[in-house]
């Protein structure tokens, strides 16, 4: 398993770039557009990073932002103040490293930056297209991308990356080119806009086009450009770029030293005056309209019919401040995913930026991100797991090595509160399952992901609602069952999402346990989690007795006990079916009720 060298990234820059333009041959048609237009030539800037390997299969692709470019790492000349918009992610040692990767990040059809947009000169006129520039949609910007990778003789890609409107690329990616996609990480985005988000672009665009320079978009051809109208356009989107917090933090009420002026005032008229300075108003309503209009379920009619041929290995980035992709979105993306039995991960970032956290707050992305791309090969292998042959030699194993032997080969499996991993790991290498596991600590979850498996960063204790019915065959709890706050919520979403739960405990109805009790009134260490009760992190401590009374209270078929028995008179016990007297520990096999 790779482990980073250091809990903190490295700052190593990839260094002095350059940003290329290819010039893409197309067919006599042209590159025809999903509006019924066809662009007769197409031209496409975009930058690389790293060293593309002989077999050209160490590609990774970046989709960026509404207004990014293809200038995501280093930079032009070594006095520049300012690096390239995802230098922190990218470079020797980093979330997406060049050492082992070739990452390349190109500027999207319809922008600004090199790729053909409104700036660009129309062969057909000689003049910059201007507001005749055609509609451009998420998937045509896609498919210009798909041909740079034709054009730079890559087939496949290790993994398409990109956030915000760049996720939604990336979606794009996994269901148009489902065989050329590995993985895709898509970060604080979605399958649509939510109404409010469209809102504020919608008054950006009136901003815009309200601008006395406007001139219907033909602003080119007057030498000037409606800079008032596209400063307020860009200060209204980037508001819903950050979170109130950070808002408060940063600026609160404080005003300018002349006392005239909110400091959140200028810090706004601040990034309006920049972004004229790099950005066409043609352009941007281009993107925002591609981006507004991008809706898989529109599209396809649900979202598991947009991923049922989706074959990429996913992971679902949200981020917890972020309110124009709210971390719901993200869960539904996921639930999608698992609906369809696609290998996908979840994990919600604690990042206080608000929306624009990933690309500030990126030290645990980063590490997310390093964990997630396939730096192993985690095909399973064998590990000398011991053969069950009775329900004897079962008694005599760990709880995990027993679960091995119970759980059938091949299965999905779910494992709730699965820790690092190692249960899900032990299953893939001796069982062949495809296993996800659940989890509240995102450490845990990265963890898990490191490993090669799939991961959802969830509370189980707030209920399963992501899982659809019977979507896995198994539904494991080992040893986590007395450590959850809502046991019977828990135990009712196990049997609701799996054919088949299996419940691993230990038994505090144990013979020893109530000897200790009595004569010392203290829980015994070999029925305790740690050395000292106290630290615990057990909530619900129960015998197996009180487990039978549950299952019949919430109507949960016990379909099978094997009892855990390490010394002799505990056998002894166990034979006679005083299995509460005589378990150390328990598995029991559920199910809901069947009439």
């Amino acid at each position: 398993m790779f482990e980073p060298p250091n809990s903190t990234l490295p700052s190593a820059s990839v260094g002095c770039v350059q940003t290329q333009l290819a010039k893409i041959q197309l067919p006599a048609q042209g590159f025809e557009l999903e509006c019924g237009e066809s662009l007769a030539e197409l031209t496409i800037a975009y930058e690389a990073y790293g060293t593309l390997s002989p077999a050209a299969d160490n590609t990774v692709f970046i989709c960026h932002a509404l207004t990014g470019d293809a200038h995501a790492a280093g930079y032009y000349e070594r006095s520049d103040t300012e690096q390239g918009w995802w230098d922190a992610m990218i470079g020797p040692g980093k979330g997406i490293d060049t050492d082992f990767y070739y990452v390349l990040c190109a500027n999207v059809l319809g922008g600004c930056k090199g790729t053909t947009g409104p700036t660009s000169l129309d062969p057909a006129t000689g003049r910059a297209y201007g507001a005749h520039f055609p509609r451009v949609s998420t998937r045509d910007m896609v498919r210009a991308h798909r041909l740079l990778l034709e054009h730079l003789g890559i087939d496949k890609v290790n993994a398409v990356i990109g956030g915000s409107f760049g996720g939604m690329q990336v979606l794009e990616w996994i269901t148009l080119f489902p065989g050329t996609v590995e993985r895709a990480i898509c970060i604080a985005s979605g399958s649509s806009l939510s109404a409010q988000a469209l809102a504020f672009d919608v008054v950006g665009r009136h901003a815009i086009m309200s601008d006395p320079h406007w001139y219907n978009g033909n602003y080119l051809d007057t030498g000037t450009i409606p800079e008032q109208g596209l400063a307020r356009a860009r200060q209204i989107g980037h508001i819903t770029y950050l979170s109130q917090e950070m808002i408060d933090r940063k600026f609160g009420r404080e005003k300018s030293e002349k006392g005239s002026v909110f400091e959140v005032e200028r810090y706004l008229q601040y990034k309006g005056e920049r972004f004229i300075k790099r950005f066409d108003a043609n352009s941007y309503l281009r993107i925002m309209e591609a981006m507004d209009s991008f809706d898989l379920v529109e599209r396809y009619g649900s979202l598991q019919k947009a991923f049922a041929e989706v074959r990429a290995k996913v992971l679902v980035v949200a981020l917890s401040s972020d309110w124009l992709f709210p971390a719901e979105q993200s869960v539904e993306l996921t639930s999608a995913l698992v609906g369809c039995e696609k290998k996908v991960s979840y994990c919600r970032l604690d990042a206080p930026h608000g929306h624009d956290a990933f690309l500030v707050d990126i030290e645990q992305l980063a590490v997310a991100v390093r964990a997630f791309l396939p730096w192993v090969d985690p095909k399973p292998r064998a590990n000398g797991v011991k053969e069950c042959s009775s329900i004897m030699e079962k008694r005599t194993l760990d709880d995990s090595a027993l679960i091995a032997c119970t759980v059938s080969r091949g299965a999905r499996v779910l494992d709730l509160g699965c820790g690092d991993g190692e249960l899900l790991a032990l299953l893939r290498e001796s069982n062949a399952v495809t296993g996800v596991g659940v989890d509240i600590d995102i450490q845990n979850i990265i963890k898990v992901i490191d490993r090669g498996l799939e991961a959802l960063h969830a509370d189980i204790d707030g209920g399963l609602a992501m899982i659809a019915d019977g979507a896995y065959q198994y539904a494991i709890l080992s040893q986590t069952l007395p450590a959850v706050k809502e046991p019977r919520l828990v135990l009712r979403e196990m049997v609701r999402v799996a054919k088949m739960g299996i419940v691993a405990f230990t038994n505090r109805g144990h013979w020893r346990c109530r000897l200790d009790l009595l004569w010392h009134g203290k829980m015994p260490k070999e029925l305790r989690a740690t050395d000292r009760w106290y630290d615990t992190m057990d909530i619900h401590p129960f015998t197996l007795g009180d487990f039978y009374e549950l299952c019949r209270e919430e109507q949960i078929e016990i379909v099978e006990v094997i009892a855990i028995a390490d010394g002799a008179l505990d056998r002894a016990l166990t034979r006679m079916r005083f299995l509460n007297l005589g378990a150390n520990r328990a598995l029991v096999k559920v199910r809901a009720f069947r009439n």
